[in-house]
């Protein structure tokens, strides 16, 4: 039984963890960490949404998915455009697919059911090879990784969030259409802490990164300095 804990803890040194709450900007800074250290970027909700498309794509329910379904399911990274690594789902590079409007609310659907989250967490375990990864989402560095080696928690106020989240889809805001985004983040933040499985909340052995006011090049200099 040592020998197999010290085999897991080996894998789990192996990974910098990141959770944060939405729109804290923790996926855009995993993927220029791991573009700036030339390792795989794994992002949990992309592959819930793999999960989803699957099932859509199979036209099977998105309420209920057997196990049996699951473990038909080739999930895997590989480098894909300018060698960045990409998932793949059953042999190919679902791109676009991902990111449509009916795949992401199935991702929650299929989020909310535990055989899929015990599943998934069994696939995300398994990329943490001997080589360095990224893998960011909710529950990282105290679910999936516990004894990462190097874990964050990128974090900002919900009125920053919301003024990123507004500023990303380009349209022209106010001081009230600000404070109603706001308010609705704040909201999020409260049931993500909360739920029943896997709340959202930092590991007891976190650093903390609240970047309001900065950058992301910034952020993602914070995370490299204490990692180097």
């Amino acid at each position: 039984m040592t020998g197999l804990f010290d085999f897991m803890s080996d894998f789990m040194s192996n990974v910098i963890a990141i959770d944060g709450p939405a729109a804290s900007g923790k996926s855009t800074i995993a993927g220029m960490i791991a573009k700036r250290l030339n390792i795989a970027y794994i992002s949990t909700g992309s592959l819930y949404r793999a999960v989803a498309l699957a099932c859509l794509r199979a036209g099977r329910s998105l309420e209920n998915v057997p196990r049996s379904f699951l473990e038909t399911l080739k999930l895997e990274y590989r480098p894909g455009a300018d060698d960045q690594y990409e998932l793949m789902l059953n042999g190919e590079f679902p791109g676009a697919a991902l990111r449509g409007l009916e795949v992401a609310a199935g991702a929650s659907k299929v989020a909310a059911q535990p055989d899929v989250r015990a599943y998934l967490l069994d696939v995300q375990r398994s990329f943490a090879n001997k080589n360095l990864i990224v893998m960011e989402g909710r529950d990282i560095g105290t679910v999936i990784f516990p004894d990462a080696k190097y874990k964050f928690f990128i974090t900002a106020t919900p009125e920053e969030r919301a003024r990123r989240r507004l500023s990303q889809e380009g349209e022209r805001f106010d001081a009230e259409a600000l404070a109603e985004v706001a308010r609705a983040i704040a909201e999020r933040d409260e049931q993500d802490a909360n739920r029943p499985i896997a709340p959202l909340k930092p590991a007891a052995d976190a650093v903390i990164i609240d970047n309001t006011g900065l950058t992301l090049e910034e952020s993602m200099l914070a995370v490299l300095e204490h990692i180097e």
